[in-house]
């Protein structure tokens, strides 16, 4: 295994902590008109999207309740994503020449760490970002640039008060309100 998809994994995991700590997926998340389902369908969709496009089978999508959804997508990504021949093969990326593991580390992993706080914010779980996150989150940040901010991706930066933490700070770049 890759130390890029141990870093996914990892993310991975406390995403799921969670998943496992959601009761009612019905209330609103951060993301403008979406659920805390929807958030959950988001990370689902978009992985076995961006994996179907490289190629990856992930059997058809599961169905149910939505922690058993999500455990049953995450045991596909690992039969995948175990062969190390499969995630270290390049292709030519939104941002260049990557690989598999690279974009499950950086793009799906900041992905994980964000939606993770949007999940807990539906579903009433306070989730605190670890300053290898906030430093992962950063470093990502300023490599999507203005990519960021395109439909259907993050609104706007939102202000925050002088006194704010880092993880608000970081939240706000992404238009969350903490």
């Amino acid at each position: 295994m890759t130390p890029q998809i141990s870093s996914y994994l990892g993310n991975a995991a406390r995403f799921s902590a969670v998943v496992d700590g959601a009761a009612n997926w019905s209330s609103a998340s951060p993301c403008n008109g979406w659920t805390g389902a929807d958030v959950l369908d988001h990370v689902i969709d978009t992985q076995r999207d961006f994996l179907a496009q490289r190629g990856c089978d992930l059997g058809p999508r599961p169905a149910g309740f939505p922690a058993d959804v999500w455990h049953s997508h995450l045991e596909a990504v690992r039969r995948v994503v175990a062969d190390d021949d499969l995630v270290l093969a390049e292709y030519d990326g939104y941002f260049g020449r990557t690989t598999l593991a690279a974009t499950l580390a950086d793009f799906y992993g900041f992905d994980l760490i964000a939606h993770r706080w949007d999940l807990g914010r539906a579903t009433g779980q306070e989730v605190a970002f670890s300053g290898a996150e906030m430093d992962t989150m950063e470093t990502a940040i300023a490599g999507f640039g203005e990519s960021l901010y395109m439909d259907g991706i993050c609104a706007r930066p939102v202000a925050v008060p002088q006194d704010a933490t880092r993880q608000q700070r970081i939240l706000a770049t992404l238009g969350r309100q903490s």
